[in-house]
């Protein structure tokens, strides 16, 4: 057998492809769905605890920061695997996938918090000033002239955190979760070739080079040009 044979058999093998097909689409679905749910509540959660963190309450302020920073230095695996295996033993049970959405989230939520938190800061003053000035309240300058301006500066750093947080959904598949890794992981286990490895390769490209393609038109579309 020659070499291009060989990789044509462990990598392209078109029976085990015929085969395990419809387990990595299915598989495909689920990471679809949990990346969208991911996102959706990474972004809106994040925004709403820098949103809360602007009304400089002190208490309430540095509990988001002691929240939001231990989630940010914890591997998402590691809160899991918590979430998972260790919650169960104080009356709280969740399904893997629940478990994944829930833990991805509040990373993502973590670091979206504080790339907001830092385009409300960069903000000039005098644009609070002059809001102010008109009468406009605190909330109303917030939500009508600050945010606005700090979202099209943070528009780069926000796509890029998604797409780096979603790739972590193949992590899922530790707490049981049937996305498209632990889909081609067993696969490759009941067929004893690694051409379901390929599939997921290849699934996980569909999926995220349209992602990285749409994040490309959002920034030049929307991000803040000076």
């Amino acid at each position: 057998m020659s070499a291009l044979e060989r990789i044509k058999h462990n990598f392209f093998d078109l029976e085990v492809i015929e085969k395990y097909a419809p387990s990595i689409i299915d598989g495909l679905w689920v990471t679809l769905h949990l990346a969208l749910f991911i996102i959706v509540c990474g972004l809106v959660l994040g925004l709403l605890l820098a949103v809360v963190r602007s009304f400089q309450l002190r208490f309430i302020n540095w509990l988001i920061i002691f929240v939001v920073d231990i989630f940010r230095a914890l591997p998402p695996i590691v809160i899991m695997i918590v979430f998972y295996f260790a919650l169960p033993f104080v009356g709280i049970q969740m399904s893997g996938f629940v478990v994944a959405w829930l833990s991805l989230t509040l990373v993502l939520a973590s670091f979206v918090e504080e790339i907001f938190w830092a385009g409300i800061l960069s903000v000039d003053k005098g644009q609070w000033e002059a809001a102010r000035s008109t009468g406009l309240s605190f909330f109303q300058t917030l939500c009508n002239v600050v945010l606005p301006q700090a979202i099209r500066m943070t528009i780069p750093p926000l796509t890029n955190r998604t797409i780096v947080i979603t790739k972590s959904t193949a992590i899922a598949s530790v707490v049981a979760v049937p996305e498209i890794l632990s889909q081609a992981g067993a696969a490759q286990g009941f067929s004893a070739n690694t051409t379901p490895l390929t599939m997921a390769a290849i699934a996980y490209l569909l999926i995220f080079i349209p992602l990285v393609a749409m994040s490309r038109v959002i920034e030049s579309k929307f991000a803040w040009k000076r």
